[in-house]
């Protein structure tokens, strides 16, 4: 019976000090997804530190600064001046906290399995300064099963009960970056716990900062969701990639396809084709699924499948930029090559796993010279080789061919096209627009 008397006051300790703001809210890793959160959380009111291992980051926070394009300077500034915001490298801060959000990447291995090394560190350092009344959530993506089979072990060595002494939940990050119109703050939050005391502290937790909380029955739901949210997209796209290939060989215009399918008002939804996929979702996270799924003894015959026809986008793309050269009389080997957008999706400033560095590496293998224009991106190193942004215009006048990667608005498409001897466009930047020098995916 005491130990019953105890959960409940726990529990209820915690749920009074989140509702009446006086909860210290944690961040572990202050990345694209942790800095938003720790914003959100201080525009609520509440108290936040911010943990991660890269002092640069902290520094850059505690001067006020801001390292992420979709948080600005003058939103974060006001909150550190006013001490709503601090950061750290030191973990021990934990002893003070009351709740700890895990926003660490989950990267794959070069074998398409799990690097579950951040998540573990972070839960390790965290799990030496545990104690009674703490929330911890993880929002890094990651299979089905990891909160409950390995972060719950790792806490209840403690000798504290998960949903007694302490609430555990898994929370899918849900970030699109550069997206004007969903943020954190209004992106639904799906929130499952280990307990249904768990998944209620969670609950409520989210509820003080954010507009829409959905409460779901675990965290393998939770955690789920998320590998069901990007493999979807992710077969999509790899359908309509292979969609373009099969219309490359007809003849047929792909683009035009689409935008006709488009009219139907039901059963079907546009995606559309491209050079690749990037990002730190759509290329990785139905690899963490189709992992768990032959752990269990299931082949995930559309992820793989999705994954061999996106993937191979980056060799199509080089090819067509060879055959393009080649119907004007030019060889690839010795061409120069000027790139257009390198960030892995508009209006962005990330590079991560984007096919523009694929297609940089493939055309420099066959003996391209290339350049690049991307007002977001000042510069990236590729096989040791780093390369600056120039100019578009300037350099699309010097260039044998332009390929558009990355249709970022800011680009005056209609002077690349009088400008460039040759474009290849990828993304269908130049819809409507009729030249002999444009060659469409």
């Amino acid at each position: 019976m005491s130990n019953t008397t105890t959960a409940i006051s726990t529990a209820e300790r915690l749920k009074e000090k989140i509702q009446n703001k006086t909860a210290k809210v944690g961040v572990v890793g202050l990345g694209y997804v942790g800095l938003p959160l720790a914003v959100e959380f201080g525009h609520a009111g509440f108290e936040v530190i911010g943990i991660d291992v890269q002092q640069s980051k902290v520094d850059e926070l505690n001067k006020g600064v801001s390292y992420i394009q979709d948080i600005p300077t003058e939103t974060l500034r006001p909150l550190v001046e006013s001490g709503k915001i601090r950061a750290t490298t030191d973990f021990s801060i934990i002893r003070e906290l009351d709740t700890i959000n895990i926003c660490v990447p989950t990267p794959l291995r070069k074998t398409k399995d799990p690097d579950m090394s951040f998540i573990d560190s972070a839960a390790r350092e965290i799990a030496k300064y545990f104690h009674e009344g703490l929330l911890v959530i993880l929002e890094s993506t990651t299979y089905p099963g990891t909160t409950d089979e390995v972060l719950r072990p790792m806490f209840e060595s403690s000798g504290l009960v998960c949903g007694k002494d302490f609430f555990l939940c898994f929370s899918p990050e849900r970030v699109d970056p550069g997206n004007a119109r969903f943020q954190t703050r209004n992106i639904p939050k799906v929130v499952g716990g280990t307990t249904d005391a768990c998944t209620e502290v969670g609950k409520i937790f989210y509820q003080q900062a954010l507009e829409t909380v959905v409460p779901v029955t675990g965290t393998q739901v939770a955690e789920m969701v998320k590998l069901l949210e990007n493999t979807f997209r992710m077969i999509n796209i790899g359908l309509v990639n292979e969609m373009a290939l099969m219309c490359e060989r007809m003849g047929i215009n792909v683009w035009e396809v689409i935008d006709a399918a488009a009219t139907k008002p039901f059963g079907f939804m546009p995606f559309y084709p491209g050079p690749g996929l990037g990002g730190h979702c759509i290329p990785i996270d139905p690899y963490y699924l189709s992992w768990k799924s032959r752990q269990s003894g299931i082949e995930a015959r559309f992820i793989e499948l999705a994954g061999q026809i996106n993937g191979g986008m980056p060799h199509f793309v080089v090819d067509k930029i060879q055959n393009a050269l080649n119907d004007h009389t030019k060889p690839l080997r010795g061409s120069h090559v000027h790139v257009v957008g390198t960030a892995y999706k508009r209006n962005i400033d990330d590079v991560r796993e984007s096919p523009a560095l694929d297609i940089i590496h493939l055309l420099e293998r066959r003996g391209a010279k290339v350049t690049y224009s991307d007002p977001y991106v000042p510069s990236i190193k590729i096989d040791d080789i780093t390369y600056t942004h120039t100019d578009l215009i300037p350099a699309s006048k010097d260039a044998d061919c332009c390929v558009i990667i990355t249709d970022h608005a800011d680009f005056n498409y209609s002077a690349l096209v009088d400008s460039a001897k040759l474009i290849v466009d990828t993304r269908n930047a130049l819809k409507g627009m009729k030249s002999d020098k444009i060659v469409r995916l």
